[in-house]
């Protein structure tokens, strides 16, 4: 991983999608997440997500993984409470993917430490002249030692009126079907109609990176006898 590069690329991408240019706090912020990259032993992520924001916001924190689905009936689940269900749905893709890779073998044959990065994003309310309330989770697990973290964030924004237009087009285009809720907070057809976002932005888009560095880090400590 290239800290520079790293920095750059976060930068960049911020211009690209007509983000505001970000504060110093937020640039020493992926500098520590990146330098924490570089400075961990060698293991491998496997991030259980075909979602391309929580692929992005990954490879931002100066990640390199690989991409496995699970496919679980995500319907069959059911908790009272929004954030149980949330994380039910995280525990349930690791459960798959894991089943998986012991079917297969990959994980008997594996002699590297391999992490898994699983999460769920809930929309609880509609947006367009309103706000929307989101809940995410993050779950990593250490494949190889069997330690793991789990828990959920919230998150809100506020949107001005969407125009219908602007609507079709979003539909037309099919990307929103790819995320929770259609809801793509960057996206640059919809980010100009977004008035504020309470709560972390990562979080809405999928991943919420302090959360995922943290159990990165905890679940990477020897187990304790």
């Amino acid at each position: 991983v290239d800290k520079g590069g790293q920095l750059l690329s976060f930068l960049l991408s911020h211009c690209e999608q007509g983000r505001p240019y970000p504060p110093p706090r937020a640039i020493g912020a992926k500098l520590d997440m990146v330098a924490a990259a570089m400075s961990k032993p060698s293991y491998k992520i496997i991030l259980g997500s075909a979602s391309m924001a929580r692929r992005r916001i990954l490879a931002e924190m100066g990640y390199e993984f690989t991409v496995m689905t699970a496919d679980i009936d995500e319907k069959s689940i059911r908790k009272d409470k929004p954030e149980e269900l949330v994380m039910a749905l995280a525990e349930a893709k690791a459960d798959a993917i894991i089943a998986r890779l012991l079917n297969t073998g990959q994980l008997q044959n594996d002699t590297d430490m391999t992490l898994l990065i699983t999460a769920d994003t809930l929309l609880l309310a509609g947006y367009s002249g309103s706000h929307a309330a989101v809940v995410g989770s993050v779950l990593v697990t250490n494949l190889t030692t069997g330690s793991r973290r789990v828990t959920w964030e919230r998150a809100e924004v506020y949107f001005h009126e969407i125009p219908d237009e602007i609507i079709d087009s979003l539909i037309e285009e099919g990307i929103t079907f790819k995320v929770a809720g259609g809801l793509m907070l960057e996206h640059p057809l919809t980010l100009p109609f977004v008035e504020a976002v309470i709560g972390n932005s990562d979080t809405v888009m999928g991943l919420p990176t302090a959360l995922t560095q943290q159990f990165i880090d905890e679940v990477l400590q020897p187990l304790k006898p």
